[in-house]
């Protein structure tokens, strides 16, 4: 089942987000064959990034969850919020 990961940033974090995002990456790259899209969310002008949308695919809500937890970014105490809901896509 997919899931959407919504991740928003703590205030002013980007220095945090940028120290940390080389491990991100690693993470992710451990998940390839389960993800649809990630990037960042980014803030009103389209130049810094101020959160994450991952789509991902997950046996159930547990190990999506268990996925957010062992994220970098979350260890490192980046993100103010994060919402995991099962996703529909529908086109294309």
């Amino acid at each position: 089942m997919l899931f959407a990961i919504t991740c928003l940033d703590k205030p002013d974090k980007l220095d945090l987000r940028m120290a940390n995002r080389p491990a991100h990456l690693d993470y992710l790259n451990g998940f390839l064959p389960q993800i649809a899209i990630v990037g960042p969310l980014l803030d009103d002008a389209g130049e810094k990034p101020v959160g994450s949308l991952l789509i991902m695919e997950f046996a159930d809500k547990n190990a999506a969850e268990a996925f957010a937890a062992g994220d970098p970014y979350a260890k490192a105490g980046l993100f103010q919020s994060v919402s995991i809901r099962p996703y529909r896509k529908v086109l294309p």
